[in-house]
């Protein structure tokens, strides 16, 4: 019988073979595990035998966690990584070598910028940031060189949104895979996988998680690129052993194992406590974020709002094409100033001010002089980030009462 999303989400703690009966997986929260033999044991490391030998490289309450965000995806298969940024890192170790090119929406989140124009500019890769919510800035940058191109779903903090499928195609055209980081939607609301995209990465921490206890990331191959074909010469020799599971192979014996990027057992229980509920809290994020955008658009304090749900926002239509109207919990308002943005903020009772989005709780912050203080003016507003902006996460309370809270920190600044 193919179970539902929801159904694979209930049971995403049961256990694949219970030894007494759990309805739990339970945490194995152990470093190594032993083999009743040498042969087993070299056997095992050798990949002639299926088992486990080292945390660092398989655990089963990981396993877990990893078969239940694969399915949820329709993916080939899924890694589960320490941090989003650990699995965006292996992705980009495992695949970019020296001399090579990397093309990255601007307005995804400053960590990730971060990461492509600084770290592994260490490295010899060039990593070149576009609008790529236009296709054709994409398009015109891709060069013989280029070897990835990268894009969130809905940018953070931007709000921009990619027209997937024509990315997809165009990735497909020049033999390179699309990378979509699917954070904000979660596979409750979108499957990249339906539109294109051949590696999804996730971090686990924001809403798939849900609340706030847990940092991880995931990687998955929805298994529509072949790695036997495409410009990645470590990768030529591992489709012979490993078929259409070479990148997943290498990825995980390889990259992920050397990087020593691996997700705690217990980080991996809670993730998956939270996923039996992902798509009940999702209906009702976007529930609470819809009306809130509303609700704001026409507020006398507010200059302006950006959420791709709202009539009239420049992504309404391409979110209704793509996603159906669901546009998430990420909304972003303009005051004055900064200083009203500073006073909204502080007036919030509520509310909470964190870094975090996708928590359970409505999350407020003021991106410029926090999560993107490292750039300069005219590099956050590339991102679309202005001083006057808040970003909020709105979380899974009564609608009534997220309201109550903004209006009376709103009505502080008209005084």
């Amino acid at each position: 019988m193919r179970r539902s999303p929801a159904t694979i989400q209930a049971h995403a703690t049961m256990p694949d073979q219970a030894l007494w009966g759990e309805t739990v997986t339970p945490v194995y929260q152990t470093t190594a595990f032993s083999q009743r033999s040498a042969q087993d044991l070299a056997d095992l490391f050798q990949g002639r035998l299926p088992g486990y030998n080292y945390s660092r490289i398989a655990n089963p309450t990981c396993t877990n966690l990893e078969q239940n965000l694969a399915a949820l995806d329709d993916g080939l298969g899924c890694i589960a990584t320490a941090s989003e940024m650990a699995a965006i890192a292996a992705v980009a170790i495992g695949l970019l070598r020296s001399g090579d090119h990397l093309i990255a929406a601007n307005g995804i989140f400053g960590g990730t910028i971060s990461l492509f124009v600084e770290t592994l500019a260490w490295m010899g890769i060039r990593t070149e940031l576009v609008d790529a919510s236009d296709t054709q800035n994409v398009e015109r940058t891709i060069t013989p060189r280029t070897r990835m191109i990268f894009v969130e779903t809905i940018g953070n903090p931007r709000l921009d949104v990619p027209d997937i499928p024509a990315l997809a195609a165009l990735a497909r055209k020049a033999g390179i895979p699309l990378v979509v980081d699917n954070t904000v939607m979660t596979s409750a609301l979108f499957k990249p996988k339906s539109l294109g995209a051949d590696i999804v990465v996730y971090s686990a921490s924001k809403f798939i998680c849900g609340f706030g206890t847990a940092i991880g990331g995931a990687i998955i191959d929805t298994g529509l690129f072949d790695w036997s074909a495409g410009p990645f010469e470590q990768l030529h020799k591992s489709p012979e052993r490993n078929g259409p599971y070479a990148f997943l192979a290498y990825m995980r014996n390889v990259v992920c194992r050397n990087l020593g990027s691996c997700l705690a057992p217990w980080n991996c229980f809670l993730i998956n406590q939270g996923l039996q509920t992902l798509s009940m809290r999702m209906a009702r994020h976007v529930e609470n974020a819809s009306y809130l955008a509303e609700y704001l658009a026409v507020h006398k304090a507010v200059k302006r709002v950006r959420y791709p749900g709202l009539p009239g926002d420049r992504f309404y239509e391409r979110t209704r094409r793509l996603f159906g109207g669901k546009a998430g919990a990420i909304l972003c308002i303009h005051l004055a100033d900064r200083q009203k943005a500073f006073e909204f903020l502080d007036g919030l009772k509520l509310i909470k001010q964190a870094p975090n989005i996708g928590d359970s709780k409505t999350l407020a912050i003021h991106p410029a002089p926090t999560i993107l203080w490292q750039f300069d003016k005219d590099q956050r507003i590339k991102m679309g980030v202005t001083d006057d902006m808040v970003r909020i996460s709105v979380g899974l309370e009564p609608f009534e009462q997220i309201c109550e809270d903004v209006e009376q920190a709103l009505s502080r600044l008209a005084r």
